[in-house]
């Protein structure tokens, strides 16, 4: 059978199993891992990189059946190390919709050893393979081989602990204790107060779902925009720190995954407010973070931040 080019309508992030079976189908190739590096073209087309105006994409298949997409974010205004890359846009896709595990994917460029590391934090990680559509010959190959001498959970951490995209449920407490987010203005502008309830409430539950064994600051951060809807990212860390992927990098995974985002020209990306959840006593704070990047990419978004104390204190 002939294989034809696979269609993706609009900007989709995730494809159903079922569906992407039928997309297998309807393409002409035997599988769906032969689906994978069909779709990279249309992932590529959902980067956003006004820095570097390199288009990266990435389409993994989850333990599931699912297909996940991901594309490398770039930030004017901040520095170069606040972008997400391909990889980790995947990852924490399918992290926000529950998936357990990445079976194989396929990415437009051979990854990065940053992005090789932070795949260090899912389990199995060795036997994840890579196909990487620029090749000369595109063949799928393990993860293992592109890093042989990986430093990664095993050395820091016991067995027991879990590793990223499998459940975590952060025990925290149920004080609040203001952050230093600034005035009410806009939160009681929008939705009579209400909105200041539903961002807490998404960042409180994506900082219970981040990712931290290392430093064991989990943190969830949740953006909303003037049509109310919310999105939200947790804190995904990595044992080597540099490559971790913070929360208000995740959100806004979650924020373009989901259609938000104007990402144009004039940079608009038509957030108007934003909340932060971590511990009181982290030793890793990203409140500072959260300000310099709205400052950069939504001047007129309104932050709050609240630190929780831990159950363990109360």
């Amino acid at each position: 059978m002939e294989e034809k080019p696979a269609r993706l309508t609009g900007a989709r992030f995730l494809i159903q199993a079922e569906e992407a079976e039928a997309m297998a189908k309807e393409a002409g190739v035997a599988a769906v891992t032969e689906l994978l590096p069909l779709l990279v073209p249309a992932a590529q087309r959902l980067a956003r990189p006004p820095i570097s105006n390199y288009r990266v994409g990435a389409v993994g298949l989850g333990t599931s059946g699912r297909i996940f997409l991901g594309a490398n974010l770039e930030f004017p205004g901040l520095p170069l190390n606040h972008s997400v890359h391909a990889e980790q846009f995947l990852v924490a896709n399918a992290a926000a919709h529950g998936e357990t595990g990445i079976r194989c994917f396929a990415a437009s460029t051979v990854p990065c050893g940053h992005c090789r590391q932070f795949l260090q934090e899912i389990r199995g990680s060795a036997e994840i393979q890579i196909l990487v559509t620029s090749d000369e010959e595109p063949a799928f190959r393990p993860l293992a081989s592109l890093l042989p001498l990986p430093f990664g959970p095993h050395d820091l951490l016991h067995k027991g602990v879990p590793l990223l995209l499998e459940p975590h449920d952060n025990a925290l407490g149920a004080t609040v204790v203001p952050g230093g987010g600034g005035g009410r203005g806009l939160f009681d502008a929008i939705g009579e107060g209400r909105m200041e309830q539903r961002l807490r409430a998404a960042a409180e539950a994506a900082a219970r779902a981040s990712h931290a064994p290392y430093s064991g600051c989990v943190a969830g951060f949740a953006v909303a925009d003037v049509d109310e809807r919310v999105y939200a990212g947790s804190y995904l860390e990595s044992a080597a720190y540099n490559p971790s992927l913070g929360p208000v990098q995740a959100a806004m995974v979650a924020w373009v995954a989901a259609g938000g985002g104007g990402g144009g020209e004039d940079g608009g990306w038509g957030i108007v407010a934003a909340t932060l959840v971590e511990e009181e006593a982290a030793v890793v704070s990203h409140v500072g973070t959260a300000r310099i990047f709205l400052e950069a990419m939504a001047p007129g978004a309104h932050l709050e931040a609240y630190r929780l104390r831990s159950s363990k204190a109360d």
